[in-house]
């Protein structure tokens, strides 16, 4: 069988088209009238399907009567009508990821919102996106998720805002106010279910660690209030901070969004005066962000923050 290619047969869809329309019809011009083409046409795309194969489709009695399938003819038959049975589920496959029907979705979290976001996000999602997957990769390092969009890994990350200039579309979900908790036997609390900033100065402290973005803006937001922090323990664990703090080892400074509000061993207080709340933001790479289903997880996920949080 000959080739241009290296014995590969050289088939093009849109001469299957034709070889299937002449082998239907058993007339050139019967399937030039159906294809829209002249019959002139029709009769040189057979000719280079032909040279193609290597061999003839068609015998051609000439005059009126209809052109007969070769016995190579026969065989191809079956193999057009299931590359173009392929082609057309192919067509509707990417159409399908292309109206955000389907396809695959990787989303980038952090902890407080593995736990209290998350969840809904991705059941109201599939509720309206059933054939979207959806990954998901967690990690308190915003360096990690920020690297995860920028080589492709993630096609979307929740983020702790606000960020300076970044280079991805963001869309802000909300504010998460910080707090004070502590046992319920802790000298600061009081009825008014308020903390002073400066009462904090010389309580033992329990806080998430050091590299975390959210601990990050608690430590700098009570420094320049003027508090001084003693921190005892560091954990990248909310619940482990909670439970330190159910235990009476000291005080802790979290985000609303991380703490568990019905935990009746610990209470939770406002700071005064306030210190800036984080910004819970969603990252997308420019590159998706007209994407269908990309769109669609963003609003799902500002709807179900809007419930949530604080000056969504």
């Amino acid at each position: 069988m000959s080739s241009a290619d290296g014995g590969r047969l050289a088939l093009e869809v849109r001469l299957l088209v034709t070889f299937l329309a002449v082998a239907r019809t058993r007339s050139f011009g019967a399937a030039s009238q159906e294809l829209g083409y002249t019959q002139s046409a029709v009769s040189q795309q057979i000719a280079a399907l032909e040279r193609g194969v290597g061999q003839r489709l068609f015998d051609r009695p000439g005059g009126p009567k209809p052109v007969e399938l070769t016995a190579a003819g026969e065989v191809l038959v079956a193999h057009a009508e299931a590359i173009l049975g392929r082609v057309a589920e192919a067509e509707a496959d990417l159409a399908a990821v292309g109206s955000g029907a389907a396809g695959r979705i990787s989303v980038g979290v952090f902890q407080s919102v593995s736990v209290r976001i998350l969840p809904e996000v991705l059941r109201r999602f599939r509720e309206e996106r059933p054939g979207v997957r959806v990954l998901s990769f967690e990690s308190d390092d915003q360096g990690e998720l920020l690297d995860g969009l920028a080589s492709g890994e993630l096609d979307v990350t929740f983020l702790v805002g606000p960020l300076d200039e970044p280079p991805h579309e963001v869309v802000d979900l909300g504010r998460d106010d910080f707090v004070v908790i502590s046992a319920p036997a802790s000298p600061l609390v009081n009825d008014e279910r308020a903390v002073p900033v400066g009462s904090l100065s010389g309580r033992p402290i329990i806080a998430q660690s050091e590299t975390s973005p959210c601990q990050i803006l608690i430590e700098k937001g009570l420094r320049d209030a003027g508090a001084r922090l003693d921190v005892v323990f560091r954990t990248g664990d909310n619940a482990a901070v909670q439970a330190m703090v159910r235990s009476g080892i000291g005080e802790a400074v979290m985000p609303m969004l991380a703490l568990d509000r019905n935990d009746p061993d610990v209470v939770i207080s406002r700071i005064e005066p306030a210190i800036p709340a984080r910004r819970i933001q969603l990252a997308i790479p420019r590159r998706r962000s007209d994407s269908a289903a990309m769109r669609a997880f963003a609003e799902i996920a500002r709807k179900v923050c809007a419930e949530v949080l604080v000056g969504a």
